[in-house]
């Protein structure tokens, strides 16, 4: 992974923009998740990857045991937006790109996923001591470990409450969704780009044609593309995978389930080269980050947890947001 670099980012006010995506950007096959009410209603499209308990690639990652749902998009800006006014997270983002949220920390991703959670019924994914409305909330603070004891609490993952529906994704699971192929020609198994090839994607700032990746846009000026215009589709049909931003998973760089480690971020930006793309490539950054080129996508049971205790709704009071811009980019 470069070296991050310091740019100057302007302000730009958040304009109207569609929710709907382009029937030509869509895989064969997406689930669609609706989230919010009134003026902050939005969607999320989630496709299903299945094939559980494959073995892990020659990286040693991208075994998964289950069947699992994948956000078929990186997170979109205007979902951002509206999930931040919604549930008054406090969540910022770079309003000077096209319609995909970058510029967000590790833990704000765990805010929004949260709130997706709370407000459509599930249990929070990720333990924050003080919620959003309460007295002393502040979004860059990290989680804590969840506990024996605590419904959902998961020895193999104590990051995450297994009680919860929409998640980060683990390196595994983000890996798994990329690059594996149950259908790759002579047997099943991982290509080394996420667009179907063991060659580098062709470069585009823009676009949804097989092969293609949002990377390589170096010239003053360029961004990433809008969240549904990033690229050619993944085996399982995840677009975006590969360039446009670099996306969060839920792991740690290195060691156990840590609150003090950074996390991975995978698949490169619209500034990388070919090499941040290849499956082999990871990098890590301080929970705490929001780096203008990383975003992230999210991941979702394939079917909700029956939940025998009780939970509390995140706080809907109304707080306004936080006025903080990121100013680091990464490539």
């Amino acid at each position: 992974m470069k070296h991050p670099i310091i740019t100057s980012l302007g302000l730009a006010v958040l304009a109207s923009v569609s929710l709907v995506t382009p029937a030509s950007a869509k895989p064969d096959t997406t689930t669609t998740d609706s989230f919010g009410s009134g003026e902050n209603v939005f969607t999320m499209d989630f496709v299903t990857v299945g094939n559980p308990n494959y073995v892990n690639d020659t990286t040693g990652y991208g075994g998964v045991a289950n069947t699992y749902r994948m956000g078929t998009y990186e997170v979109s800006g205007s979902a951002m937006y509206r999930a931040t006014q919604a549930g008054n997270l406090g969540i910022t983002r770079d309003l000077n790109y096209n319609n995909i949220a970058t510029g967000i920390s590790w833990n704000e991703a765990a805010r929004f996923v949260n709130w997706l959670n709370t407000s459509s019924g599930s249990v929070a994914a990720y333990k924050f001591a003080v919620q959003p409305g309460q007295e002393g909330y502040n979004v860059d603070v990290g989680i804590a470990l969840w506990t024996s004891g605590e419904a959902g609490y998961n020895d193999q993952n104590p990051f995450r409450n297994s009680n919860a529906k929409y998640f980060l994704p683990s390196e595994n699971e983000w890996y798994k969704a990329a690059y594996y192929d149950p259908n790759k020609p002579g047997a099943a198994g991982y290509w080394d780009y996420a667009t179907r090839t063991d060659t580098a994607p062709t470069p585009v700032n823009e676009g949804t044609d097989a092969g293609t990746a949002v990377y390589n846009q170096v010239l003053p000026g360029n961004q990433p593309a809008d969240y549904n215009r990033a690229g050619g589709l993944s085996p399982y049909g995840t677009m975006g995978q590969d360039g446009n931003a670099w996306e969060w998973t839920e792991s740690t760089w290195a060691g156990p389930y840590d609150t003090s480690y950074g996390r991975t971020v995978l698949g490169g930006c619209w500034l990388s080269d070919s090499s941040s793309l290849i499956s082999s490539n990871r990098g890590q950054i301080s929970p705490e980050d929001g780096y203008t080129t990383t975003g992230f996508r999210v991941a979702s049971l394939t079917a909700v947890p029956e939940v025998t205790s009780s939970f509390t709704m995140l706080g809907l009071i109304s707080s306004g947001l936080l006025l903080r811009r990121r100013t680091k980019t990464l490539r």
